[in-house]
């Protein structure tokens, strides 16, 4: 129950992010006309890519929180990463095309309207920062990945703001080329970062927040238990975790290896590993080569 309400709480949040988004691109759209601002035109196309993008995310979601079947045991909650890495990719791509249209603009930046700049970025600011304030707080990589869109739009919109406020009172238009640049470099860095990070997890790389010495440790903790070994830690999607391994118990019944087991279990669980899966053996049949629990 706790999941479906997250997972009906998350899809929520893309949709309203995905909404906002196609709405202020369309008037993006009407402003970059009305401004005869390149800028704000290239930032449209921009929006318009990022609402593509929002839209699969919010779809991957949804479809994420589907049960288990027969083909699928684990669920699709794996899917939702395959949003995560079509958003990081468009806003690396977004961040080039941005770089291309900038680049250009330092030798010859032009002279917008600035008054309609500055009602477009007051409104844009708005519109990305309410968006951005009600999917930053979503745990899943996938909106932590449309966190930065959403967070890169606003940024934009600061400096399309700061700009226009100059250059109501001072002709320096190379600033807009200046602050997008900057914009775009910094977003882009953590846009990488968030690529890794959906990467590793494709490739079933040990999470950031589980350390599998402490988690052995914490089962050599538990009485009867010998070793844990052959330990595997991976990540569905970013947020629920899976083990696997080989728990090496010195018993004499059954009931007591599954008691130690259990109590093993509740250890890894408290330390954030949703799915626990082990192998119980005893040490006439482990392989002790390697040290043990003392």
């Amino acid at each position: 129950m706790s999941h479906d309400h997250d997972h009906g709480t998350a899809s929520g949040r893309l949709g309203l992010a995905f909404g906002l988004n196609v709405a202020f691109t369309l008037i993006e759209l009407v402003g970059a006309w009305y401004t005869s601002s390149t800028a704000i035109a290239a930032d449209a196309l921009h929006d318009l890519g990022d609402s593509l993008s929002l839209a699969f995310a919010w779809g991957m979601q949804g479809v994420s929180g589907r049960g288990p079947t027969s083909t699928y045991t684990y669920g699709f909650r794996r899917l939702s990463l395959v949003g995560a890495l079509v958003n990081a990719i468009v806003l690396v791509v977004g961040g080039a095309i941005v770089l291309r249209e900038a680049i250009p603009r330092l030798w010859d930046p032009g002279q917008p309207d600035a008054a309609g700049m500055l009602g477009l970025a007051v409104l844009g600011v708005l519109v990305n920062g309410a968006a951005v304030l009600r999917v930053r707080s979503g745990k899943s990589l996938n909106e932590r990945v449309v966190t930065w869109h959403l967070l890169e739009d606003v940024l934009g919109w600061v400096a399309v703001l700061i700009v226009s406020v100059v250059m109501l009172f001072v002709e320096l238009p190379i600033l807009d080329p200046l602050l997008s640049l900057a914009v775009t470099g910094w977003v882009g860095i953590n846009a990488v970062r968030n690529l890794k990070k959906t990467v590793d997890v494709f490739l079933q790389a040990v999470p950031d927040d589980i350390d599998i010495g402490a988690l052995k440790t914490a089962a050599c903790e538990v009485d009867d238990v010998v070793d844990l070994r052959h330990v595997h830690v991976w990540s569905q999607e970013g947020e629920h975790h899976v083990l696997t391994g080989t728990l090496v118990v010195a018993c004499d019944s059954l009931d007591g290896a599954l008691n130690a087991a259990a109590r093993v279990r509740e250890r890894m669980e408290k330390a954030g590993v949703e799915h626990v899966t082990m192998e119980i053996t005893t040490p006439d049949r482990g392989d002790l080569s390697s040290p043990t629990c003392e």
